[in-house]
């Protein structure tokens, strides 16, 4: 029997994976499709550190309306799929309350600073320090009624000590020539750090857990059976059996869990992107354009233009329409931006109403660790989640307190 079993091999279990081995468990990581095959291959490659306000807050649910009647916009949910997800909209609206926001936004503040400490040490161990980049955000803003409402925001990173300056035009143009004159204003904030490629990262980080011993079999999970010294990990072949289990298999996972008898509100954002070729543009940081819910990212392999959310499940077919709305919108806020040659992707980003991940034990068995959900966040908080789930396994006291991440707080 081995030691821990961890379900996925994306960023945040190839992390758990790595961190595990660390604390000297011998590891197998499954997954359904491989290493880095699902959000951690597409992603922005950013690591928000600076992104402690979640999602569900009041100023989403004042800009949703608007947001909704455009198909195309930041925000959609497919008519498709709109009864589905109501019981989800109606979990992600009681999480806007000022209650739920601020106490979501100090739980989000802890696991971030516990990833951002986290997260050298651990490239530094996983020999992938040399991919990492601290290039900053920009955030750009279409006249002075955008930037003073977004004044509260800044406010609140103030109070936790997150570093940022706010810009004028003339300012701007020296972090980021090439800026449409529609935009008058801005914030750098230079502790928004990048890895060169989220899908290169992530497999340098499989071919470390297998160098260090560590098994991946590509194989799809179809349950889990607690057993009284340990789990058994059902697949569509064999059947293995760990000490202990990490789920972590991103926008999937609430499946595994039901098979526990533990239902999880866990949604899917779909997240588009173009990545358009390096030489597309001279991007010297990110930048994101909040009021139209995207960014534009330099990448190792090329300038990636992506983001906005779409509520709209696993099975849906790609509305590639979305990817062309935000690299026509790029191309016109950064006028000198080449959009030919570039190649499209849609990933499934898992998504809890409360916009914090589930991170803590199974209420079905304590030999059951969760860590998913963590939405358009997930290559930023790994290392912290690595940490936190390997302080589990070790049954040691977590870093941070979990009762806000517990997978039974819905």
């Amino acid at each position: 029997m081995r030691d821990v079993i961890v379900i996925g091999a994306g960023v945040i279990g190839l992390s758990a994976a790595l961190m595990a081995q660390a604390r000297g468990f011998s590891v197998t990581v499954v997954d359904r499709e491989g290493p880095a095959a699902g959000a951690s291959a597409g992603n922005a490659g950013a690591f928000a550190f600076t992104d402690i306000l979640p999602l569900a807050s009041p100023g989403i649910l004042r800009q949703a309306p608007r947001w909704l009647l455009d198909p195309l916009g930041p925000l959609s949910v497919p008519p498709a799929y709109a009864l589905h997800i109501t019981p989800w909209l109606y979990r992600f609206w009681r999480a806007c309350s000022p209650a739920a926001v601020a106490a979501s936004t100090v739980a989000q503040t802890a696991l971030m600073d516990l990833s951002k400490a986290e997260l050298e040490p651990f490239l530094a161990a996983t020999g992938t320090v040399g991919m990492l980049r601290k290039d900053g955000n920009l955030q750009v803003y279409e006249g002075e009624a955008e930037f003073r409402a977004s004044m509260p925001g800044w406010e609140a990173r103030e109070r936790h000590g997150i570093e940022f300056r706010h810009l004028g035009r003339e300012e701007m143009a020296t972090v980021q020539p090439g800026l449409a004159e529609r935009f008058t204003h801005g914030t750098f904030t230079p502790g928004w750090y990048s890895i060169a490629d989220p899908k290169d990262y992530v497999l340098a980080l499989a071919e470390r857990f297998r160098a260090q011993g560590g098994e991946i079999l590509r194989t799809e999970v179809t349950g889990l059976v607690p057993l009284a010294s340990g789990v058994r990990v059902m697949t569509n072949g064999e059947a293995p059996e760990a000490g202990q289990v990490v789920l972590a298999a991103g926008a999937f996972s609430h499946r595994i869990a039901r098979t526990l008898g533990e239902r999880i509100p866990l949604e899917t954002e779909r997240g588009y992107n173009t990545t358009l070729p390096p030489d597309a543009f001279d991007l010297r940081c990110q930048v994101t354009f909040g009021g139209h819910g995207f960014v534009v990212t330099r990448l190792a392999g090329g300038i990636r233009v992506g983001g906005a959310v779409e509520l709209g499940g696993l099975k849906l077919p790609p509305n590639w329409r979305r990817s062309e709305a935000m690299l026509q919108k790029a191309m016109a806020f950064l006028p000198g931006l080449r959009g030919e040659g570039g190649k499209r992707w849609m990933g499934f980003r898992p998504s809890l109403p409360d916009s914090l991940p589930a991170i803590g034990r199974s209420k079905a068995s304590p030999r059951v660790i969760y860590a998913f959900g963590h939405g358009h966040l997930g290559l930023t908080q790994s290392a912290g989640t690595a940490r936190l789930v390997a302080d589990l396994l070790q049954g040691v006291g977590p870093a941070i307190n979990l009762a806000p991440f517990s997978p039974q707080r819905f």
